[in-house]
């Protein structure tokens, strides 16, 4: 689990319900499918009890692996998701939350957890979603969360075409401008670095550097959207959090 809830700070508002219902079950394929999950709900998991709710990071990598433990391993909390009671994030977050409150309150009254009464986590399915829905801080971290994922399968790929000329056009015109808020390398020092012929060639890798990174980010957002009409509703969602942020 990371120890810097800063490298993740962005989230995703549509859950498909497959995965969600497939992830309760025993089997490999339903193992496979909560590590899907938990790879892409866990920074952001971290970033709310830290960030939202003002938690030091190694009691929150604490917490947050008791919750995986206790509620979503041992009494199997997935299996309590219900699409028609909301999303799954929000159910996520309340689970979450319920759990830490327990723990706090457990930790000043100097009880151990083996003294307290067995909660049911059908309960927590009774419960009022959020006014304001999940908070700004979990969908940005979910959202930068899927960023990493496609930047990682993007060098990966230009790491195995031995191509680090598009990945370096790529990191340097656009990457970390967007991210860091850095200016853009100049295509001239480009040039210089990587050998291209022309400015025009700078930019041909631009272009195809740009590509190679909605591959990625498509595929990555696939393993847990299903079809390729979902796919493009939780791409379309990403931008729109991610531009949120920038404005906000």
């Amino acid at each position: 689990m990371t120890d810097n809830p800063d490298e993740a700070r962005h989230s995703f508002p549509i859950t498909q319900w497959s995965l969600v219902q497939r992830a309760g079950r025993e089997d490999i394929d339903g193992k496979n499918a909560l590590a899907i999950l938990l790879r892409h709900y866990l920074p952001a998991l971290l970033s709310h009890l830290v960030i939202r709710q003002g938690i030091d990071t190694h009691r929150a990598n604490d917490l947050l692996q008791g919750f995986l433990t206790a509620k979503v391993l041992e009494q199997r909390l997935i299996l309590k998701a219900d699409q028609e009671r909301g999303r799954f994030r929000t159910f996520l977050l309340t689970a979450l939350d319920r759990y830490v409150i327990d723990e706090i309150r457990r930790s000043r009254a100097g009880i151990r957890a083996a003294d307290q009464p067995h909660v049911d986590v059908d309960n927590l399915t009774e419960l009022p979603a959020q006014s304001c829905g999940p908070d700004r801080t979990f969908d940005v971290a979910w959202a930068r969360q899927v960023l990493a994922d496609a930047e990682r399968r993007m060098r990966m790929e230009c790491r195995r075409m031995n191509r680090g000329d598009l990945w370096a056009v790529f990191e340097g015109r656009v990457l970390r401008p967007a991210m860091d808020g850095t200016e853009p390398v100049e295509y001239d020092k480009l040039i210089r670095e990587f050998g291209f012929r022309s400015p025009v060639e700078a930019s041909n890798a631009m272009i195809s550097s740009k590509r190679m990174f909605a591959r990625c980010l498509r595929a990555v957002v696939a393993e847990y959207a299903g079809d390729e009409a979902q796919t493009e509703a939780e791409i379309r969602d990403l931008y729109q959090i991610l531009s949120g942020a920038r404005a906000g």
